[in-house]
């Protein structure tokens, strides 16, 4: 039976990861180490000669928990380090509230977290749902439904070294509304940030959502808002390949 790392990055008491966490104790042993408090849009931020704290907790009968005081990626290098009792199989990161798609990937605490699985070597897949309003268990229960699936697909077949899969699931009332997956590339976001002055000395950044082309067909943005559950493979050669050719013919020579 496989050995699964949880993680996320809206923190241990999140109900979006002990709705991933119960669906994977259908696939085998669940270990949970996660953020104690909400660390979304943390990044790939690894804690470094400093001293974290953990605590022993639990989120549902059955799973050990550890909450760490510190990122997501800090809980899966920890975990994978000897922090869990059992090395495990693969890492699975979710279920974030609020969608992770396109250029919101390198952002993302739940997508980081499943490339720090990949860095020490293990198949991981990242799951977030399209919804800011997911508060209850019930919320996220079709996003956990597809997790098993897919991770249980992935522990049979395997994910090459380096890559992830990021998963999205759409805002769908119900299964009947979803009209199936679809194996995607990221999308183009269009951010729109302002910076905002709320005193002496003091900002923060503020706006409007941001949009995508969402008619771009094959992208995360086209599937989920066609309401399709969007997978995406995602690898750590973040190299621009198309431009190496010119970029050698550029005068690069230094005194």
């Amino acid at each position: 039976m496989a050995t699964i790392l949880v993680t996320n990055d809206d923190g241990y008491a999140a109900p979006g990861i002990l709705a991933l966490a119960e669906a994977m104790t259908s696939l085998g042993d669940v270990q949970v180490c996660a953020p104690y408090t909400n660390q979304s849009a943390s990044g790939h931020k690894i804690t470094l000669w400093q001293d974290i704290r953990y605590h022993r907790c639990t989120i549902s009968a059955g799973i050990e928990t550890l909450a760490v005081e510190g990122s997501p990626a800090d809980c899966i290098a920890l975990a994978l380090l000897g922090l869990v009792e059992k090395k495990p199989d693969i890492v699975v990161s979710g279920i974030n509230r609020g969608e992770n798609m396109s250029q919101d990937l390198t952002y993302s605490g739940t997508v980081t977290a499943a490339l720090e699985g990949a860095i020490h070597g293990l198949p991981a897949v990242a799951f977030s749902l399209a919804r800011a309003d997911a508060n209850c268990l019930d919320d996220y229960a079709l996003a956990a439904q597809a997790a098993k699936h897919i991770v249980g697909q992935a522990l049979a077949r395997g994910l090459p070294p380096l890559t992830i899969l990021n998963v999205n699931v759409p805002a769908v009332a119900c299964a009947e509304e979803l009209r199936g997956i679809r194996v995607t590339r990221q999308g183009v976001r269009d951010y729109r940030d302002k910076l905002l002055h709320v005193g002496e000395g003091l900002v923060r950044v503020g706006g409007e959502p941001p949009t995508g082309d969402t008619d771009e067909l094959g992208t995360d943005l086209w599937a989920v808002h066609r309401d399709y559950i969007s997978v995406s493979p995602v690898h750590l050669d973040m190299t621009a390949h198309s431009i190496m050719a010119d970029l050698a013919a550029w005068d690069l020579q230094v005194g």
